[in-house]
Parts: structure tokens; C-alpha cells; sequence
């Protein structure tokens, strides 16, 4: 199950550089964005995301300007949910 969100978030690619992801629907194991930049299956990224800090995921897939990441490790429910109220916030 994911929450539909409208985030824009800084995200950093496999070679460091900074890029800006939309960040379209999230969940505590991943989320999918919008990003003009290409990737491949099994890049890794690093995203910055309200209370969770500087989250690291790997590109399951990308598609067409949009990509599904999945997160290294699952944001803990508690911190999840105040989460989702930031990102509902900046809606």
C-alpha cells in the first residue's frame, strides 16, 4: 500500500550529482518519483526526505521518466507516519 503524495525532494544519483525527484507515492519500504534524468535497474540513489533524513534506495524499475525505488531499510512506522503529514503538509 502506498500514500499518494506531491514532494519534490533532492536526491543524489550513483555518480553524486544532485538531481530533483517528484516524489509521486511513497511507502515506508519505497516510493515512486519523476525525474527527467535516466536510470537502470539496480542503480543506487540517495534521497532527502522530511524526518527521515537521507534515505539510500536501489531503482527497481524505470520507465518513461518514472522509477520505483526500493529503500535500503524500512522507515520505522512512527517516523513514517509524521512523515506522510510533512509531505501532506507541502502538498
Amino acid at each position: 500500500m502506498r500514500d499518494d503524495v506531491h514532494y519534490r525532494a533532492r536526491a543524489f544519483g550513483p555518480d553524486a550529482r544532485q538531481l530533483s525527484f517528484l516524489v509521486v507515492n511513497i511507502s515506508p519500504h519505497g516510493l515512486m518519483a519523476r525525474c527527467d534524468t535516466p536510470f537502470q535497474t539496480g542503480d543506487r540513489l540517495r534521497l532527502v526526505l522530511p524526518v527521515a533524513g537521507t534515505v539510500a534506495a536501489e531503482v527497481r524499475w524505470s520507465l518513461g521518466g518514472r522509477l520505483g525505488c526500493q529503500f535500503d531499510r524500512a522507515i520505522d512506522l512512527a517516523a513514517y507516519y509524521e512523515l506522510i503529514a510533512q509531505l501532506l503538509k507541502s502538498k
